[in-house]
């Protein structure tokens, strides 16, 4: 296994930590569920500077896509929902049954939710855009404070035409 680096930065959102190994970025996550320290590997803050910058335009509302190599670990069914998320544009939302159709998998709405709920990535793989089926905020590991403020975000910028 590949050593893992990190390092922790601060956010609108509290402070997140982000991880990498030589295959890309492994992590992104809010405290207080940030890995405990003897599994995150040497920090290395130089390591994650495009990481940080681009997070960081995301969050002064001027990113609307991520350019970034990924390296989440999950399962296989995992990895077609977070590529499914992944593929949901700035500002918009989608329900998990939605998800679970785009995967072929239309019934899998609750493993949808499940897998989601796993994202290692959050932010980048923006799980936040993910609500129920009348379009209620509903599971966020960051908390549904924090989902609202990415979305609100997003809703800001978009409106102001970026």
């Amino acid at each position: 296994m590949a050593d893992t680096r990190y390092t922790v930065m601060t956010s609108p959102v509290g402070e997140l930590l982000l991880t990498a190994t030589d295959d890309g970025l492994t992590g992104v996550q809010f405290a207080p569920h940030l890995t405990t320290p003897d599994r995150r590997g040497q920090r290395d803050d130089a390591a994650f500077s495009d990481v940080v910058a681009q997070l960081e335009e995301y969050f002064a509302g001027r990113r609307t896509t991520f350019d970034l190599r990924l390296a989440p670990t999950g399962t296989p069914f995992q990895r077609s929902v977070w590529d499914a998320i992944a593929n949901i544009p700035y500002g918009k939302t989608i329900s998990y049954a939605t998800v679970a159709s785009r995967i072929r998998r239309p019934t899998a709405a609750r493993a949808v939710g499940a897998a989601t709920g796993r994202n290692p990535i959050v932010i980048i793989v923006p799980c936040h855009r993910v609500v129920g089926a009348d379009g209620s905020l509903t599971g966020f590991g960051g908390g549904l404070d924090r989902k609202t403020l990415l979305l609100e975000l997003e809703a800001r910028a978009s409106a102001a035409g970026r």
